[in-house]
């Protein structure tokens, strides 16, 4: 799995390409948290190149929401594929994160939470 991030004034996007499962849940994790100790209290995670994602997965992404839910921050979810979505609202998880359509929309949401 390729993470790279883009940082677009206090939101960061960090985009994944690949799968996300038990083999890589833990570089996501080692990538992930660090961000959060060095403040970014507003992550977008883009899906547009993950092709799978597993219950490891899952959990990484529930750990960033727990933790920056305790430093005052938030953390979205854009771009999911179709097969990713159904994963997701098979565990519940659409209803626990904000899930956006594109990168862009995520960003206007936050710039638009700013006013």
């Amino acid at each position: 799995m390729e993470i790279t991030q883009i940082q677009h004034g206090d939101l960061l996007v960090v985009s994944l390409n690949g799968r996300l499962d038990a083999h890589t849940a833990k570089a996501f994790e080692e990538h992930l948290v660090p961000l959060i100790d060095q403040g970014n209290k507003k992550i977008v995670v883009d899906f547009a190149k993950l092709d799978y994602i597993s219950s490891a997965g899952l959990r990484v992404l529930l750990l960033a929401a727990r933790k920056l839910g305790d430093a005052g921050g938030k953390i979205a979810l854009c771009s999911l594929k179709p097969v990713i979505k159904t994963v997701f609202d098979i565990a519940g998880f659409s209803s626990v994160f904000s899930i956006f359509a594109t990168p862009q929309a995520a960003l206007a949401e936050s710039l638009e939470s700013q006013k």
